[in-house]
């Protein structure tokens, strides 16, 4: 586990601190890579997170939510303790029992689904996922089936 402290930035919006660059090396050497997104899991001021490290106009970043850090955007300045490592588990993907049950239903969906790259059904899953009323996710659900049997859009796309 790497510690440090680090001053609390702001980009826009978004909170973040910027990783030594020893610590940034030692990441990136036990990721086995020095692309973004890195998945990383720590603590900030002792709450646990997990989180990716991302790179943003050449720098990386540690965006750090309010989930992660309470009022986070109005701690800018504030200096931080950072307790950070590597974590080879991927993120969770939000999954809707309704489109796995669909997906069972209808055979050729299910394997132009299997087939798509990860990212593209990362994208559909957490569509789905992030719908609130259930007259929105079953309406989706029959768009997203239709699309990957070749019979309309979904999420901006025309062909699967």
């Amino acid at each position: 586990m790497e510690k440090f402290r680090a001053v609390l930035k702001i980009i826009g919006i978004n909170p973040y601190v910027s990783l030594p660059p020893q610590v940034l090396v030692r990441i990136c050497k036990a990721a086995g890579k020095e692309k973004s997104p890195i998945r990383v899991k720590g603590h900030i001021n002792d709450q646990p997170f997990q989180q990716n490290l991302v790179r943003y106009l050449g720098e990386w970043h540690l965006y750090i939510n309010t989930t992660i850090l309470p009022h986070s955007p109005k701690r800018i300045g504030e200096s931080i303790r950072v307790e950070l490592s590597f974590d080879p588990e991927p993120a969770p993907v939000p999954e809707h029992h309704g489109f796995n049950a669909a997906l069972s239903k209808h055979p050729l969906a299910s394997k132009v689904f299997r087939q798509l790259p990860a990212s593209r059904r990362k994208e559909i899953v957490r569509y789905i996922a992030a719908l609130k009323s259930e007259k929105s996710i079953e309406a989706n659900i029959i768009r997203a089936i239709n699309f990957l049997e070749g019979r309309g859009r979904f999420v901006g796309r025309d062909k699967p």
